[in-house]
């Protein structure tokens, strides 16, 4: 816990009746990106808010860079950047006018490299209300960086930004991760969340239920791997033929499915199967779980059929 950068420990967060958050535990380390998942009301938007100090918690305690976010305000605002869903910027200001009041009101020079970096050079005079819903998400993004913050919070980051500058963006949060900087990520994109993130969090109906690295959780649950086989003269489509350790078999085209708890075994049988029946081996794919199979796995549980 030396190297802990944010540190949320017991976190309770209701709001009446409604427990959003209960009782979860975690830490963030030094130049970590941290991905925090969870489906619609899990807890992710009232665990970041409570860390932005935009609302309080009901019991435990959280701490970011060394800062309590509910009882030291001003100076958590120093060491964060914010990137929201939701922006609350007024309508008319320009994206000159609002990097240069991020920057005056962090005391730092305006970073216009920034701007030019997320492609709104050519937009320094539009209004707020005149960009494009990836713009505004790109503006976001540059003033949350503006002052070089020691934490950074990123809710959806590229949602609605085209392909070009969602691998911009994520060369940027690998940058600032190089840099020393440590990132919360809340994401719905799964595949982004493996891509990027050291370690992952998932919360589910406010509690957390997995955690560890991408390949950790992925390696963990059913252990389901995924073999694609096609083959010259389908053979492998005859009813009634069965390969040890498959737990789940189905075809697509001209590709036989099999899901297996333990590949060795399996491959090595089927190989052997289409070898006695003469036929020619065309392409033989083998996937691991993704990180989506493995959310859908664990958010599923459970529930009613």
């Amino acid at each position: 816990m030396n190297n802990a950068v944010i540190v949320v420990k017991d976190f309770r967060k209701s709001y009446g009746d409604v427990v959003a958050v209960d009782g979860i535990s975690f830490d963030v380390k030094r130049g970590e990106i941290f991905g925090l998942l969870g489906p619609n009301g899990a807890g992710k938007t009232s665990t970041l808010e409570s860390l932005e100090g935009l609302r309080a918690p009901d019991g435990g305690s959280l701490r970011v860079a060394g800062v309590d976010p509910s009882s030291d305000p001003r100076k958590l605002r120093n060491v964060i950047g914010v990137q929201l869903q939701t922006s609350g910027l007024p309508e008319s200001i320009t994206v000159d006018e609002a990097m240069r009041f991020f920057s005056a009101y962090h005391g730092v020079d305006p970073r216009m490299d920034l701007v030019e970096r997320l492609g709104l050079e050519e937009k320094r005079s539009a209004q707020y209300h005149q960009l494009s819903t990836g713009q505004k998400r790109r503006l976001a993004l540059a003033l949350a960086l503006a002052h070089e913050p020691t934490v950074l919070f990123l809710d959806e980051p590229t949602a609605g930004l085209d392909v070009a500058t969602r691998v911009e963006l994520h060369n940027m949060m690998r940058e600032q991760r190089e840099a020393g900087a440590t990132i919360l990520l809340a994401t719905h994109d799964m595949a982004e969340a493996e891509e990027l993130s050291d370690r992952i969090a998932i919360l589910l109906r406010g509690k957390l239920v997995a955690m560890g690295s991408p390949m950790d959780i992925t390696a963990t649950g059913a252990g389901l791997t995924k073999v694609s086989v096609r083959t010259k003269t389908s053979s492998l489509a005859t009813p009634g033929v069965e390969f040890p350790a498959v737990g789940q078999r189905s075809a697509s085209d001209e590709y036989q499915i099999y899901f297996s708890t333990d590949i060795g075994p399996t491959i090595a049988a089927i190989i052997a199967y289409i070898e006695a029946q003469q036929d020619v081996l065309i392409d033989l794919r083998v996937e691991r779980p993704s990180l989506e199979d493995r959310f859908l796995e664990i958010t599923t549980a459970g529930e009613p059929k």
